[in-house]
């Protein structure tokens, strides 16, 4: 007989490595065993950075997991209910094998019910993939993967485990992001069984959760796209359907149609991704939502196809798009003007405008240095091109920061304060005054704050202060 096959766990670091040797002991201690599983595991087996972690006890009822436990460590048990611990002061959650039986409609109309002595394979059985149905003994590094989680890895294959799958709509879209986030391929079989599945009972914010990890975490956004649409999901998603066909001039995108250049684009911008969870959120959004508006707009026009107007368009698609599934007002006022704007770069640059009109065009977006990479990542959602630089957005840089408006809009020099101090009541005659001075500042007519205090003394009412 073979050698059971080995793990090691080195990868979860010191500290987190000698908590979880803490729990599994106190667990054994007790009468139970305790296994890593899901995406620790898996993330393991990649060589990845390790947060947070799972632990699922067999051969130990949830009264006596807790009473062994709190011995130990501190527990929030908001979860309990469900069969899962937390532990307050390590990353680690801990579970019982269970069932889930559907009871009714939504993704919460699940009956839970713990089962400490079910089967490892049959608890496996109850997760989404393969890959995240690997167990782990932290304390001996044996491996139990009934559903060759592991082969399915090393391949880069996604593959559902079994028909529990049907259960929870969610995994379709969770295979979307670990598709995209681990480039994986689906397999046939999977494929079919989510083509056969609907998200119409699935809450608005779970949806968005699982678009937010392709975004922000993936490496390759284009296979988490493909994903979709290889198992009809993008019907869900109309503004994205549309993309699948619409034509574009190859002279000027020679990769074709709107959708493959969404793909490409995204994939450019996940090279860059900054680690900051928002800004890759807002620009990644806009990254993928920015030519929702060609096929409502394209034509042939002269032998060539032109599609004027689609960035206007594609703002009222996006808010759609992004209403169904987030009620974050912040998020549509930072992706919005992006999809309206992500042409600016090029055509600035092409036209050298007056630092008035960057000033503008800062005011507009709120930050160019989002702006710029959008442009970059449409620019360069091309291929294959010749050039893989960006000249546009060099130079769009270099002029922001001479005017201090690369990340922040432009700061009115001329406050309340001021006008106050010039002998202007307080009140809505102000606001006229105070903006028709922060236009002028927009077009450069003054820099300083003292030459914007000499044009606010010509502006106020009566024409020289009061």
């Amino acid at each position: 007989m073979p050698a059971p096959r080995k793990m090691d766990l080195s990868g979860l670091g010191a500290p987190l490595h000698k908590g979880l040797h803490r729990v599994c002991d106190v667990i054994r201690a007790a009468g139970g065993h305790a296994w890593l599983v899901g995406g620790s595991v898996r993330d393991c087996a990649l060589g990845l950075e390790i947060r947070d972690i799972d632990v699922e006890v067999f051969g130990l009822g949830s009264a006596a997991l807790v009473s062994a436990l709190q011995a130990e460590f501190a527990l929030d048990l908001v979860g309990e209910s469900f069969g899962i611990l937390k532990l307050k002061d390590l990353p680690i959650d801990v579970g019982l094998p269970r069932r889930d039986f559907k009871i009714g409609l939504g993704h919460k109309g699940f009956e839970t019910q713990s089962d400490p002595d079910m089967d490892l394979t049959e608890a496996a059985a109850r997760r989404d993939f393969t890959l995240n149905a690997v167990y782990v003994d932290p304390l001996t590094g044996e491996v139990a993967d009934p559903w060759n989680g592991l082969a399915d890895l090393d391949a880069r294959r996604l593959r559902h485990t079994s028909d529990a799958f049907d259960e929870d709509p969610l995994r379709v879209l969770r295979g979307m992001q670990l598709a995209g986030r681990f480039e994986l391929e689906a397999a046939p079989e999977t494929l079919a069984r989510c083509a056969g599945m609907n998200m119409d009972e699935l809450p608005p914010e779970r949806v968005f959760g699982e678009w937010w990890k392709l975004l922000t975490m993936s490496r390759r956004p284009s296979m988490g796209l493909e994903f979709l649409r290889q198992t009809t999901w993008l019907r869900f998603f109309p503004e994205l359907a549309d993309l699948v066909g619409c034509e574009q001039d190859p002279g000027w995108h020679p990769e074709g149609d709107v959708w493959v250049h969404t793909l490409q684009a995204l994939d450019v911008f996940a090279v860059e991704k900054t680690g900051d969870t928002w800004e890759d959120l807002v620009v990644g959004l806009a990254v993928l939502c920015h030519d929702f508006g060609k096929p409502s707009t394209t034509r042939r026009e002269n032998g060539r196809l032109i599609s004027p107007g689609h960035e206007p368009a594609g703002v009222e698609l996006t808010t759609g798009f992004l209403e169904r599934m987030t009620d974050n007002r912040r998020l549509l006022k930072d992706v919005l003007p992006l999809v309206s704007e992500h042409m600016r770069p090029v055509v600035f640059h092409r036209d050298d405008v007056s630092d008035a009109a960057i000033r503008r065009l800062a005011n507009r977006v709120g930050r160019l240095d989002r702006l710029i990479r959008v442009a970059k990542a449409d620019q360069l959602g091309r291929r294959p091109l010749k050039d893989d630089t960006f000249p546009a957005g060099d130079w769009l840089t270099h002029r922001a920061e001479s005017l201090d408006v690369l990340d922040h809009v432009p700061r009115p020099l001329v406050l309340g304060r001021h006008l106050l101090a010039m002998g202007m009541s307080e009140g809505p005659a102000m606001g006229p005054v105070l903006d028709q001075c922060f236009q002028a500042q927009l077009d450069g007519v003054f820099t300083t704050l003292e030459d914007g205090l000499v044009f606010a003394a010509a502006h106020l009412p009566g024409g020289g202060g009061q």
